[in-house]
């Protein structure tokens, strides 16, 4: 029989190594390694678990000229049709790709207290309405602390009605969501696994991978090791028996998932839960999606009963359009296929240090750095001794490029104090030369602002677009045009020099 061996795995890059080293010698990274002992094939009970991926054929040269053996051509493999079905979310559905897909692996990341626990208790309710079987696995708490917080929730929970007599009794429809919603809290890999294959769910849910441990490994639960057997065990169980996980993981303080790289390559889709946890709006993204696309993201509200969704996003990432203040611009961003309109803010002013700042909120960091070098280099706008801040309402990430044209009227709007247009929408990048270049998506993003009754739209000149929707379209080639389309001639919001003057001069100087 073989005997076990040890190795050291880095928690940073789950490197392996025969033996300890201060630093690991994949990544660099000091006092990372830690011992791991292998169990040899022997000795581990899911090494002879079979399942959809055991192969134990042999090796053996067959004579005669080469044949294939399992492997097939195209036209030989059965087309089967994905039947999805619906989380009972639409934000969720939308993000996985129009449903759930059977069978697949869903890995659902986020900060501590941000709400994947929350959303998935409640989806598992909505599920629990139109299957018959859905596991519930929590792993962190006890099934009274899942009570307590389904009560909160009214999820899973058998309401009672008076009947003639004063007696009480539970409703049809929770008796049904009762008996086919099930909870197991338990952290053993061995159990889990029995239950699965016992109750044979259409859904289950893993809270979460990092608490749970495979008794055969002898390192500490949430160690690369046994993140990484627990999640291969659960995805051939899966696969098997045709059973959708939503598996529930830890992340870093660098905000990616805990656990080695291989945790993300092994499921189907991996999704981010993201959002500040003292704002009430949420974010689902998806980062990878095997029957879908990927950059999709879906909106919740953290109310008192839990999530909602946001039918219409717009309207929470933009701001009141009846208060004007300069500094402000509003674009339209596409996040996967859905156009979002976005209000961006900016706050110019005279810097007290030696070196300015540059603070942004919502919006990539270096593309301001770079939007603030092309202002002062091709408009002539001095912002090399003054301070910036940039944020996006709501706290939307706009990281496209398409933001940039709005980034930089926003800016100049701030510095010389003026109101753009509040029905105005800008739509473009800026080029190092001053250019404003193509984007992406044209189309999706003017329905958006023409339903949303924007009348103006501030596009790249040579953009196609379509002439039915409603919206007179400006197109412009150089960031200084639209300065001049976007920011009217107006007196100054407050004490400052005109705006007109600054832009003659800067069209001379440009011509």
């Amino acid at each position: 029989m073989a005997k076990s061996r040890t190795i050291y795995i880095c928690t940073a890059c789950a490197a392996e190594s025969p033996q300890w080293f201060g630093k690991c010698p994949n990544c660099g990274t000091y006092g990372t390694l830690e011992e791991q002992m292998l169990a040899s094939a022997n000795n581990n009970p899911l090494a002879n678990r079979g399942g959809w991926q055991s192969n134990n054929r042999t090796n053996e040269k067959a004579p005669g000229p080469a044949q294939p053996r399992i492997s097939q051509r195209f036209s030989q493999i059965t087309q089967l049709e994905q039947m999805r079905f619906n989380s009972g979310y639409g934000e969720l559905d939308r993000v996985l790709g129009s449903g759930i897909v059977p069978g697949s692996l869903v890995l659902i990341g986020g900060d501590p207290g941000i709400g994947k626990s929350t959303l998935l208790l409640q989806v598992a309710h909505q599920l629990a309405q139109r299957l018959p079987r859905i596991l519930y696995v929590s792993a962190e708490e006890s099934g009274q602390q899942i009570k307590l917080r389904a009560q909160r929730l009214g999820v899973g929970v058998v309401e009672e009605e008076t009947n003639g007599n004063g007696k009480k009794k539970a409703t049809s429809e929770t008796q049904n969501i009762d008996h086919h919603l099930y909870v197991l809290p338990e952290t053993d890999l061995e159990e889990i696994l029995r239950e699965l294959e016992s109750l044979k769910p259409q859904v289950a849910v893993i809270d979460s991978i990092q608490t749970l441990y495979f008794a055969a490994l002898t390192s500490a639960p949430g160690s690369v090791s046994q993140v990484r057997e627990c999640t291969s065990a659960l995805m051939q169980v899966a696969k098997r028996e045709n059973i959708t996980l939503f598996i529930v993981g830890h992340v870093t303080k660098e905000g990616a998932i805990a656990g080695p790289r291989v945790l993300e390559h092994l499921v189907d889709t991996v999704l981010y839960f993201e959002g500040d946890r003292y704002a009430s709006h949420r974010l689902l993204r998806s980062v990878k999606n095997r029957f879908g696309a990927t950059h999709e993201i879906g909106i919740f509200e953290m109310v008192d009963h839990g999530l909602v969704e946001v039918t219409n996003p717009s309207e929470l990432f933009l701001g009141s359009r009846d208060d004007h203040s300069p500094g402000t611009a509003t674009i339209v961003a596409c996040e996967g296929t859905r156009p979002i309109v976005v209000e961006l803010q900016a706050l110019v002013s005279p810097t007290s240090y030696s070196s300015p700042r540059r603070s942004t909120t919502g919006v990539d960091y270096n593309r301001l750095q770079q939007i603030l070098a092309v202002l002062e280099k091709r408009v002539g706008i001095p912002l090399s001794k003054l301070d910036v801040y940039v944020a996006s309402a709501g706290g939307l990430g706009v990281e496209e490029p398409a933001a940039d044209l709005g980034v930089a009227i926003a800016v100049v709007a701030s510095f010389r104090d003026r109101i753009v247009d509040s029905r105005t929408v800008l739509i473009g990048e800026v080029g190092l030369g001053g250019q404003v270049r193509l984007v992406s998506q044209m189309e999706l993003r003017l329905k958006e602002a023409a339903k949303l009754g924007f009348k103006r739209a501030i596009v790249p000149k040579g953009q196609i677009y379509p002439d039915d929707t409603g919206l007179e379209i400006i197109p412009v080639g150089k960031v200084i045009d639209a300065i001049i389309a976007a920011i009217p001639q107006q007196r100054p919001y407050s004490e400052g020099m005109a705006l007109d003057e600054d832009i003659e001069q800067f069209s001379e100087e440009d011509n």
